[in-house]
């Protein structure tokens, strides 16, 4: 094989990977819609830890729950993950999902796996801690 011959294999080699990457860029979305038809939402808990009185947050969402002083809604407690759940929101529907967190995040007593649908009245154990759903409400 001559220099020659590898040189044009490597010229060939960079033109199709740089097509190839050409290919692959796409442009960003614009919104072409009233952007203001998107609604913030907040829900309102009720935080419960023994030994402790209760009190009373207002979360907006989208919100991350856990230990860390960065996340939306501190939870002072050594079995709650530093980022241990997360509340989003999807077409006007909230959705509480663990993070992955040590202890695991449970709804009316049932382990949260993937995301699931809150709605007030619920409890939302974290560690030793249990949150309440008193409303969910548009954030105005």
């Amino acid at each position: 094989m001559t220099a020659a011959t590898l040189r044009v294999g490597t010229l060939e080699i960079t033109a199709a990977l740089v097509a190839a990457a050409l290919l692959t860029i796409r442009p960003r979305p614009r919104v072409t819609g009233d952007v203001a038809a998107f609604v913030p939402l907040r829900v309102d808990v009720r935080i419960e830890r023994p030994g402790r009185p209760p009190r009373t947050a207002t979360v907006h969402v989208p919100a991350v729950i856990g230990r860390s002083r960065e996340c939306d809604v501190v939870i002072d407690d050594d079995d709650v993950s530093r980022r241990h759940a997360a509340l989003e929101v999807e077409d006007g529907v909230v959705y509480l999902r663990d993070l992955r967190s040590t202890n695991g995040t449970f709804l009316n007593g049932e382990r949260v796996r993937g995301g699931i649908e809150i709605l007030p009245g619920d409890a939302i154990d974290l560690g030793g801690v249990r949150m309440y759903v008193v409303r969910i409400a548009r954030s105005d």
